[in-house]
């Protein structure tokens, strides 16, 4: 339903208002932030309220979430999971279809899916590699669209979503915060998250494991990712949005808020290493180097507070 379709909210009837409350303190899967003021006019106008009513509140959200299926995988290692992986888990990751721990070894209780590589920074090629391939071989038809994130990467789902709702998943083309050099086409940080499509998948899955083609072990996972992706035809996709903001972050927000970023960082990146709340799209995807208690914060402020009085209109910020 368009917000457009339904009048301001004018008066409030006391009673219904504290049900509600009450009802939405509830697990509701933390989607709270849909249309909450004028969706509560249904509710006051017939002083009651059913589950139905409160279903509606993300019906957006939900639509999207059977429409655009992201089966997200998170690289973790075993000192991680009681903290790192598990804030991940008990926070974004339930949004996912489908979401997949993969470290070096396996964990049945956590669980994880082992990979059967070293830990450490040189093996992080290998690990994504081998993820990748695993997925195909073992997931291909769980999801349209395959997310990697690290431990420490905050994912808003619904925007992902949003923003993949106008893609072809059968296009061989994937997206990131999108870096220069070491790649013909560029290649996206890893850190901030990368997402393939259906077709990427297929062919990594089909072709990926070829020492010529894609390099499977030794390297910076991202940059050769990127390398792989090029190989195989794979497109890297614009990401930022049609007023040119960053959705996909390779920092936590504070410091793309502030700026004053290494002189790497500057090099880099595709879209000028901007600062401040106008370089940061509305519909912000990703953000990266978020600790476990920053990630519990991040999901206070999306998914729970919200500023009495005010609408949620949409803003359509996709590239049409």
């Amino acid at each position: 339903m368009s917000h457009h379709s339904i009048p301001r909210l004018t008066q409030m009837n006391s009673v219904a208002i504290g049900d509600l409350e009450t009802k939405l303190s509830s697990d509701l899967r933390s989607f709270l932030t849909y249309e909450y003021l004028e969706k509560i006019k249904a509710i006051v106008q017939s002083d009651e309220y059913t589950d139905a009513h409160l279903q509606n509140e993300d019906e957006e959200a939900r639509r999207l979430e059977r429409e655009v299926r992201v089966l997200c995988w998170i690289m973790t290692r075993p000192q991680n999971l009681d903290f790192k992986a598990t804030a991940v888990r008990r926070t974004w990751a339930r949004r996912c279809n489908k979401v997949l721990f993969i470290s070096s070894v396996t964990n049945e209780t956590f669980p994880t899916i082992g990979m059967d590589v070293p830990e450490g920074r040189d093996h992080l090629t290998g690990k994504a590699m081998k993820a990748f391939k695993y997925i195909y071989d073992h997931h291909m038809d769980d999801a349209d669209w395959f997310m990697k994130a690290d431990d420490d990467t905050y994912v808003i789902l619904e925007n992902l979503r949003y923003f993949l709702s106008g893609k072809n998943t059968n296009e061989p083309i994937y997206f990131g915060q999108h870096f220069t050099t070491l790649v013909k086409q560029g290649w996206f940080s890893g850190g901030a998250g990368y997402v393939l499509s259906k077709e990427s998948l297929r062919r990594f899955g089909t072709q990926g494991s070829n020492v010529s083609v894609c390099r499977q072990e030794h390297g910076p996972e991202d940059v050769d990712v990127g390398k792989c992706m090029e190989s195989l035809g794979v497109k890297v996709g614009k990401s930022t949005d049609k007023l040119g903001r960053n959705r996909f972050h390779c920092f936590a927000p504070e410091t793309h808020l502030k700026g004053g970023y290494d002189d790497w960082y500057y090099k880099l990146d595709t879209n000028g290493a901007k600062k401040g709340r106008d370089s940061i799209s509305n519909y912000a995807i990703s953000f990266h180097y978020v600790s476990p208690e920053k990630m519990d914060a991040l999901e206070f402020y999306i998914y729970h507070l919200r500023t009495y009085g005010l609408q949620s209109v949409y803003n359509r910020v996709n590239r049409r």
